[in-house]
């Protein structure tokens, strides 16, 4: 193992531990974590792995395998700066718990393709700590500390979904949470019994959520909530008495995330009534809510959801915070290489970056490696 080797000739000694931890794609609930709402992610093979040997000194070295060169020394968290924030970030919640630590990551999460590399850096450390440390964590507690730093420490305002997804997915299952309650359990989604694949298409437009259009959206949900007297937008129930109440962004937003809770309790029960190709429909409508109401997707997003449709996917829809990143599309398996060449063409005739295309296996949530 590539990381293992990279420890022992950076710091002369194996590694005590090594985790994995997976990013993930939502498959449907989207901006809805943040208002306590409904959300259906499921975990990606690829992730990062982290090589993990404590220190007693409070030092924290760093070495990234996708930042070559020698490794990061911090003697304090006010150093960290760049990709080491979401390392540290997790140090400084753990507090006296830890002391510091040599530390070799390696990850093969594309880059910019909002699968969410940052929650699984986090959930990686996270779990390698509670392992070298007997901390007794349980894999939600892991979640919670992870989005904790990157809420707290990063200064990311995001939700539990990716944190939850990496740290508690099992293979072959998507994850159905109520980020309310916390309450979780993992649904089988075998697509290829039913002669179906989710292809991730990469748009290569890469997202940055920290320009400040996330914060402004989860403000405009909590504003309307507080309009509304409800705790969050999870507690709307007459959607129609609601929206008279608000105007703008607000009104959009409310109407966005009440929705999407319905469209995964409507998804969920498509997959238990075994309608697995049914669910298309649903994806496409998430899609035009995310663009017209929430006004998160891209052109890049749009035209590659529209051109998959087009090739013959089921349906499609962009996934993860959006401005960019990617989208999926539910494709019958003898429809895959029209799809690409459908979406491929579109981005060139738009003179977009060409995408790139990843199958999405439905992977192991964090696990121990070495």
């Amino acid at each position: 193992m590539r990381v293992v080797e990279a420890f022992s000739t950076a710091y002369g000694t194996s590694p005590q531990t090594v985790w994995h931890a997976p990013g993930r794609v939502n498959l449907i609930g989207e901006h809805t974590d943040y208002n306590d709402g409904f959300v259906l992610p499921f975990a990606v093979p690829w992730g990062v792995t982290a090589a993990i040997t404590p220190r007693s000194d409070g030092t924290i070295r760093l070495l990234s395998l996708q930042s070559p060169g020698e490794p990061v020394t911090l003697a304090s968290h006010d150093a960290s700066e760049g990709w080491t924030r979401y390392v540290v970030g997790v140090f400084a919640m753990l507090g006296d718990r830890v002391a510091g630590a040599d530390i070799v990551i390696d990850g093969d999460i594309p880059a910019g393709a909002g699968l969410s590399s940052s929650a699984a850096l986090e959930v990686s450390i996270a779990s390698a700590l509670n392992d070298l440390h007997d901390l007794g964590m349980t894999p939600m507690e892991i979640a919670l500390l992870s989005q904790k730093a990157e809420n707290d420490f990063v200064g990311m305002p995001c939700g539990i979904m990716d944190q939850a997804a990496s740290a508690l997915c099992q293979e072959g299952h998507a994850l159905f949470l109520d980020c309310r309650s916390l309450g979780s359990r993992n649904i089988p989604l075998d697509l290829a019994s039913h002669g179906l694949s989710m292809l991730i298409i990469d748009t290569q437009a890469h997202h940055e959520h920290a320009s400040g259009e996330y914060a402004k959206r989860r403000a405009e949900c909590e504003s309307a909530a507080r309009k509304l007297g409800v705790p969050a937008l999870r507690d709307v129930t007459d959607l129609a008495a609601a929206l008279d109440q608000l105007q703008g962004d607000e009104r959009k937003r409310t109407m966005h995330v009440v929705t999407e809770n319905h469209r995964v309790e409507a998804l969920i029960g498509l997959l238990r009534a075994g309608a697995v190709a049914e669910i298309g429909a649903i994806l496409n409508a998430s899609h035009l809510s995310l663009r017209d109401q929430y006004e998160v997707s891209s052109p890049e997003l749009d035209v590659a959801v529209e051109a998959a449709i087009r090739g013959g996917a089921r349906g499609a829809r962009m996934t993860g915070g959006g401005f960019g990143g990617s989208a999926i599309a539910l494709v019958p398996l003898e429809r895959l290489s029209s799809v690409e060449e459908a979406v491929s063409n579109a981005f060139a005739e738009h003179g977009f970056q060409a995408p790139r295309f990843l199958p999405a296996t439905l992977a192991q949530g964090a696990h121990r490696v070495a």
